[in-house]
C-alpha cells in the first residue's frame, strides 16, 4: 500500500529526517491560511498516489497566500493519471545548490534490502545508472541483524561525497534504512534530498510503500495517519468496489474472500489458493478473456463469505458470467464454496448454470461439492483439468453466449 507524500513525510520526521516547514490543505482557502502561517515563498504540490505530478501541473509555486490559494484552487480540481488530489501539500519553499537521490527497497535476487544513493538526484535513477553508472551506488544490508550507520556512509561516499554533507547525507539515508525495516516497507524513497543555499541539506520529497499483509501489524500507526482501514491504497486510491471487497473480507475471520482489485471487463473472477489467483488472472487474460476484478479467496472461508463476494462480484455493472477457480489442491472445502457461490448467485437473482461459465476448485470434500454443483447443473471440472484449460473453457463460453456480439 502506497502512502501520500504528506504521510510518508510524518513517518520520517519520527526518524529525525529534516524536513521543510509544511501543512496539508483540503482546499483553496485552508492553503491560503497554511501560505501565510509560513510566511514566504511556497510550493504547492499535489497528493495523489501516482507519479507525474510536475508535467501535469500538479505542483506550482506562489509568492503570496493570494497566489497559493489560486495555485490550489487550480491543483485541486487537476486529476493526474486518473486521480483526484486528496489534497494539497503547501511547502516552504527554498533555493536548491544540489540534488540527491536515496532509496531502500529489496533486491529479490539478492534476497537483502538494498540502499540505492546518488549525487544526481531529481530526475530518474534509471537515466542516471545508464548515462552517469559511476553516480550511483548499492549497498546491501541484512534485515535481521540491527542496521548500522556504516552501511549508508559506504553507499553515500561512494559516489564521491565527503566532509559535512557525507555526515549529513548518512543520517538521512541511515534513517530511510531504519524507517524501511521498522515498518514493514517495500520501497523507502526521497527524491530529492536536497542541499540548500545555506548548506543545510533536507528532504524534498518522499514516497513510502508498506507490505499490505503488514496493515495489521501497523494498523495503530496508520490510524494515526488517518488510513482507514478499506483503503487499500494499491497505488490509488480505492473504488467503491474495492472498499467493499475490503468490508467482505473483514466481515468474518474466517478464510479470505474479498481481497479485490477492480477492472473494466465481462467476466468476473472468484480465484485463489497460493498465489493463484494472479496465474488464474494471467490464464483468463491469455485467453482473451476480460477479467472483471482480481480476487482473492481460500482457507475455507464461510458459504456466508463467499456468497457475499459472489453478490459483489456480480453487482459490478457489465460483468456477464463470473469463473471460480483455484489452482491447487489444498483443505479449502469445495462444498462450501459451492454452497456459498451458488447461494450468492441466487440471491444476486440468477440462475447459476447461466450464471457461472465455470467452478474448479481442487480441494476437499470434493464429490460433496460436485453434487452440489450438479444439482444446481453448473459447469464443473476437476483436478485433471489444468487451469489454464479451465480458464480457456470459461472465456469461452463466455463468448458463446446467445445474443453475444462476436
Amino acid at each position: 500500500m502506497r502512502l501520500y507524500e504528506h504521510e510518508s513525510k510524518q513517518l520520517l520526521r519520527r526518524h529525525g529526517v529534516p524536513l521543510p516547514k509544511s501543512a496539508l490543505a483540503r482546499s483553496a482557502e485552508e492553503a491560503e491560511r497554511a501560505a501565510a502561517g509560513l510566511g514566504g515563498p511556497v510550493v504547492l504540490k499535489s497528493q495523489v498516489l501516482t507519479g507525474g505530478r510536475m508535467k501535469a501541473g500538479g505542483v506550482r509555486f506562489a509568492s503570496s497566500p493570494a497566489e497559493a490559494k489560486s495555485a490550489a484552487a487550480a491543483i485541486l480540481t487537476l486529476p493526474i493519471n486518473g486521480q483526484q488530489p486528496a489534497g494539497v501539500l503547501v511547502e516552504e519553499r527554498r533555493t536548491i545548490a544540489q540534488e540527491y537521490y536515496a532509496a531502500v527497497t529489496w533486491d529479490t535476487r539478492a534476497k537483502q534490502p538494498v540502499i540505492v544513493f546518488s549525487d544526481m538526484g531529481g530526475i530518474d535513477v534509471e537515466e542516471v545508472a545508464v548515462q552517469h553508472p559511476g553516480h550511483v551506488a548499492r549497498v546491501h544490508f541484512s534485515a535481521l541483524t540491527p542496521f548500522s550507520d556504516f552501511f549508508a556512509k559506504v553507499a553515500v561516499a561512494s559516489t564521491g561525497v565527503s566532509g559535512n554533507e557525507l555526515g549529513a547525507l548518512t543520517r538521512i539515508v541511515a534513517a530511510l534504512a531504519r524507517a524501511f525495516l521498522q515498518y514493514d516497507l517495500t520501497l523507502a524513497e526521497i527524491n530529492p534530498i536536497g542541499r540548500l543555499d545555506d548548506g543545510s541539506i533536507v528532504a524534498l520529497d518522499a514516497h513510502l510503500d508498506m507490505e499490505e499483509e503488514a496493515r495489521g501489524t501497523h494498523r495503530a500507526l496508520l490510524q494515526e495517519l488517518g488510513v482507514p482501514e478499506e483503503d487499500t491504497r494499491q497505488a490509488r486510491p480505492p473504488t467503491a468496489f474495492e472498499i467493499a471487497g475490503a468490508a467482505v473480507d473483514a466481515s468474518d475471520p474466517r478464510g479470505v474472500a474479498g481481497r479485490v482489485v477492480e477492472f473494466d471487463g465481462n467476466l468476473g473472477l472468484i480465484i485463489g489458493a497460493g498465489g493463484g489467483s494472479l496465474t488464474l488472472f494471467d490464464a483468463i487474460r491469455a485467453a482473451g478473456g476480460k477479467p472483471a476484478n482480481y480476487c482473492e479467496i481460500g482457507g475455507n472461508p464461510s458459504v456466508g463469505k463467499a456468497a457475499a463476494l459472489t453478490r459483489l462480484v456480480l453487482s459490478k455493472p457489465g460483468v456477464e458470467q463470473i469463473a471460480v477457480m483455484m489452482n491447487v489442491v489444498s483443505n479449502t472445502r469445495v462444498d462450501i464454496m459451492a454452497r456459498g457461490v451458488i447461494k450468492g448467485v441466487i440471491e444476486a437473482g440468477h440462475d447459476p448454470a447461466a450464471k457461472i461459465a465455470i467452478f474448479r476448485i481442487p480441494g476437499s470434500w470434493e464429490e460433496e461439492g460436485f453434487a452440489i454443483l450438479r444439482r444446481y447443473g453448473v459447469d464443473y471440472v476437476d483436478r485433471s483439468v489444468s487451469m489454464h484449460e479451465a480458464a480457456r473453457r470459461a472465456v469461452a463460453k463466455l463468448g458463446a453466449q446467445p445474443g453475444r456480439k462476436r
